[in-house]
């Protein structure tokens, strides 16, 4: 009996799994190195994000933290911003709300090397 609850179990949970916004894409990529000067920060989820309720912070190579402003985007799965960057070591961090209501969070680390 076990064995044939086990497939309806499996349908009854994979919605709630696949419910939560996950990063897909992000510009820049993690890890990667850049040059200095403008840069369009996008960043793209495999469903629609509630970008109103959803925020962007940039951790500076100094360690501060700043909450960056978001720019309208093209689509309702990406957050965006310009912004321009000196040389160094810096972190994203994301935290979206889906439009299902769920929270998600992350980080993206990259370096911004001298031209």
């Amino acid at each position: 009996m076990y064995c044939r609850l086990a497939p309806l179990a499996l349908l009854l949970i994979a919605p709630a799994a696949l419910a939560h916004a996950i990063l897909i894409d992000s510009t820049p990529a993690p890890l990667a190195h850049i040059p200095a000067g403008p840069l369009n920060l996008v960043f793209r989820y495999n469903s629609r994000i509630d970008a109103a309720r959803s925020k962007l912070t940039l951790k500076h190579p100094d360690q501060t933290t700043t909450r960056l402003t978001l720019q309208p985007a093209p689509t309702q799965d990406v957050l965006k911003t310009t912004l321009t960057l000196t040389p160094g070591a810096y972190v994203a961090a994301w935290q979206v709300l889906a439009t299902d209501g769920h929270i998600t969070r992350g980080t993206v680390p990259f370096t911004v090397d001298p031209n």
